[in-house]
This record gives structure tokens, sequence and C-alpha cells, in this order.
């Protein structure tokens, strides 16, 4: 038996819950890694997965297994980086993750600057709103907005986005700039993908919220849409500030209702503890992150 192998298959089936999705990961057949878990198993006499028909969970004595079997396999990963030369050289594959928009807005234009200053290290970048799980997807390192979890990530905070209302000039000109949050029910707005829902924004602030009521005269399904529309005087809309703000320094939107805007969500980068960091991952937080802290300054 391959030990190591079969400690990745565990680890592998741990992370995921089942004998399914881990073969999805390893990309190995359902049956393959089935037999090398009983095999394991049998090998070492102990049961370390409870099975029920949705989900497999560790046995007290799996639980003790998995943990040596993770500090083993960083143990050989840490070894191999050593000899290719990714503790000496900022060299390899790196995968960073990202919300769809910050990542389009700030993080793309700067991740082709850090190739052009890294030629050896190559990105793979994940941009989406779905947060993704670094270990079971083997993601380096991740953009978040909002607040954090308790975890055991290591947690950098480089900027905040403000949750803005805005509209064009030309909007405003012809329907009045709103003053109080009742006046809204008065205006034109864009919402995103409200479904059926009662039309209505919220603003939270502190522990006080507001609900306003407003009239929705477009629905889109994305807040860059509703940008565009705004842009085009469809109306007023509410969006995370980093989405209109080249609009706004090109003065076709104006923020509106700034006194009541909510407080703004914390932006950070985060990545997995480790005793050895790789270089390649020290360089891209080094020179990442006082850009992207400069970037999110501007907005």
């Amino acid at each position: 038996m391959d030990r190591l192998e079969a400690m990745s298959v565990i680890i592998a089936v741990t992370e995921t819950g089942s004998i399914s999705a881990a073969s999805r990961r390893l990309k190995s057949p359902v049956a393959t890694v089935s037999r090398k878990v009983a095999e394991l198993e049998a090998r070492l006499k102990a049961q370390l997965f409870q099975r029920t028909s949705r989900r497999m969970t560790l046995t007290d004595a799996g639980r003790a297994y998995i943990d040596a079997c993770r500090r083993i396999i960083e143990q050989v990963d840490d070894a191999e980086r050593e000899v290719s030369g990714e503790y000496r050289l900022p060299k390899g594959e790196m995968a960073v993750t990202a919300p769809w928009g910050l990542g389009h807005t700030h993080l793309l234009p700067l991740a082709v600057e850090f190739l052009e200053a890294y030629p050896e290290i190559s990105l793979r970048l994940m941009l989406t709103d779905r947060v993704i799980n670094m270990t079971e997807e083997e993601v380096d390192i991740a953009i978040r907005v909002g607040s954090l979890p308790d975890s055991s990530m290591i947690a950098t905070r480089i900027g905040s986005i403000r949750i803005v209302v805005c509209a064009s000039p030309s909007y405003l000109k012809e329907h009045g700039r709103p003053k109080q949050l009742d006046d809204l029910s008065k205006h034109h707005c864009i919402t995103i993908d409200e479904h059926a829902a009662p039309p209505a924004w919220r603003f939270v602030r502190g522990s006080r919220t507001k609900v306003a009521p407003i009239t929705s005269r477009l629905c889109v399904n994305t807040s860059e849409a509703a940008v565009l529309a705004a842009i085009d005087s469809a109306g007023l809309t509410q969006v995370m500030s980093y989405k209109m703000d080249g609009a706004k320094r090109a003065g076709k939107l104006a923020i509106v209702l700034e006194e009541f805007e909510p407080e703004p969500l914390p932006v950070h980068i985060v990545c997995a503890p480790r005793k050895h960091v790789p270089i390649k991952q020290r360089a891209f937080l080094n020179w990442m992150t006082p850009r992207l802290k400069a970037r999110l300054a501007m907005t």
C-alpha cells in the first residue's frame, strides 16, 4: 500500500464528507477511493469513519490519525517545494480567489502587473461571488468582503467598501436630489434581483435599522447592470462603492444620502497558516497588499 496516497485519500474524504465527492476531487473512480479507505482501515485494524447514507464523519481514532496525516503530507509538500526552489525563489503556480466585481475592478489589473514583476509565478484567478472553501479547492489566498467567521486563517485588513445610493447628474437635475430616506418612494429606483420581495432598501447603522420603501421601475440581476442603467438616467440604485467609483470619477454618477449609509464592509486578504510559507506566496502578499490598500482607499 502506498501510505502517502492512502493518507491523501482519507484527507480528501474527510474534507469533502463523502467517497463520491473525494473521488471527484482526486479524479479517481469511486470504487478505487472506497477500496483504499477500506484497505487502510484493515491495515490499521481501526474504523476511521462513521458512515451514514449522506455523509462520512471521523471516529475518535480517525480524528487522531487524520491530524497526523495532515502534518506528514504538509512536511512532504514542504520538502518537495524546497527541492523545486519554491522556498528559495518566487516561482510556481498560485490560486487566488476574490468576489467577481472586486476581482475584475481591482485584483485583475494588479495581477497583470504582478506577473510582469515575477515572471516565474503563474496565477489561477477564481473570480466568483461564491465563497470558496480554500482547503477543498486548493486556494492559496482569498480576498473576502464582509465580516469574517472565526477560523484559523490569517487575515489582514486591506480596506473597506461603502454601500452607496447613486444616480446620474442628469437624473438628479430632472427629478431632484433625495434628502431623506422617505424621499426614495418618490423616485425611480433600480433594484438588483429582488424576486418577489417587497420593494424597499434597508439602511443599517449601528443597532438602528431603517427600511425605506422604494418604487422599483427596473430590476436587473447584476449590480454592474444596475450601474449602467443608473448612468443612463434610469433612476437611483444602491451598490457597493467600488462598482460605481469609475463612473463617479468620470462625472457620470453622484452619491446621494451619504449621511444614511450603513457602516462600511471590511475587506481582508486571507491565507492559511503555515509553518513554512513559500516565497511565491510571501511575494504575492508583500506586493499585492499595499497596492490593494491604495486602490480601496480611493473608493
